[in-house]
C-alpha cells in the first residue's frame, strides 16, 4: 500500500499522513466503491501458506477462506503495519504481520502456496525486484494472486498518468505511480498469466489517473529455475 525502500529494517518506509488519510479512505473505498467485494474475488480459492506484500491496514484479511492455514502479511509502513496487525487478531484465519519490503522479503524461498499482491505494485521502488521476490518465495507452481491500478488503454488516459507521475502524484499519494503495467512487469517477471480481467477503480463516479486496473491469477511455472 506504501512505498517501498531500498532501505531494510523495521521501518524502512515512513509515510505517516499518507498512512492515516489511506486507512480513512480504504475503508470507505471497501464499502462503498465496489473494493471490499473485489477483495473477496481476488482471495477465493486460496489454500495453505500465504504470503501478502504492502498489506496497508489489513482489509484484505477478513476475505482469505478458511482453507488458507497461514498468512505472512509484510507492511514497511509503521502506522499501517499496526493497524494490520490490529486487524489480524480479527481475521478468521492466523495471520503473522511483519516488517520488511517487497524487494526484500523476510521469508524463506519456495516456502508459499499462494502470494498476494493487492494495490502495492504501482508503490514499490523496484518492480521487477519485488516480483522476482514474490517469485522466490513461491513453490514450484504456487499463485501470485494481483489485483492492482495501472497503464490506461487510452493514449489520451496514459498521458495524463505519466503526466501525474512526473509531478505531484507520487508526493501526494505515498509514492503510488499510476502508469506501470503490472500485468506486463508479472508476465515479464516469468510468472504463467492464468487469468485476468481490467476493471475501474472506482466502479462509479469521476475517473481518477489511478482508476485503470486489473485483477487476476498468475502462476510460477512448475518447473525451470528459481
Amino acid at each position: 500500500m506504501t512505498e517501498q525502500s531500498t532501505k531494510t529494517g523495521p521501518d524502512a518506509v515512513r509515510h505517516p499522513l499518507f498512512a492515516r488519510f489511506y486507512a480513512r479512505v480504504s475503508v470507505v473505498a471497501d464499502a462503498k466503491g465496489g473494493v471490499g467485494e473485489l477483495r473477496r474475488e481476488l482471495l477465493d480459492g486460496l489454500s495453505g501458506r500465504i504470503v501478502e506484500v504492502g498489506a496497508g491496514n489489513g482489509l484484505n484479511f477478513p476475505h482469505y477462506p478458511a482453507a488458507v492455514s497461514e498468512v505472512v502479511a509484510v507492511e514497511p509502513e509503521r502506522t499501517l503495519r499496526r493497524l494490520a496487525a490490529e486487524e489480524g487478531l480479527r481475521a478468521g484465519v492466523p495471520v503473522d504481520v511483519v516488517p520488511g519490503t517487497a524487494e526484500a522479503l523476510p521469508v524463506e524461498s519456495q516456502a508459499f502456496d499462494g502470494a498476494v499482491a493487492s494495490l502495492v505494485l504501482c508503490s514499490v521502488r523496484d518492480v521487477r525486484g519485488a516480483l522476482a521476490e514474490l517469485r522466490r518465495v513461491l513453490r514450484p507452481g504456487g499463485e501470485l494472486r494481483f489485483l492492482e491500478h495501472g497503464l490506461a488503454r487510452g493514449r489520451v488516459a496514459a498521458a495524463v498518468q505519466r503526466g501525474a507521475d512526473a509531478t505531484v502524484w507520487p508526493r501526494l499519494f505515498g509514492g503510488c505511480h499510476t502508469a506501470r503495467d503490472p500485468l506486463a512487469e508479472i508476465g515479464a517477471a516469468g510468472f504463467e498469466i492464468v487469468t485476468y480481467r481490467r476493471l475501474r477503480l472506482p466502479e462509479r463516479g469521476v475517473p481518477l489517473p489511478s482508476s485503470p486496473a486489473v485483477l487476476g491469477v498468475a502462476r510460477r511455472p512448475s518447473s525451470g529455475t528459481a
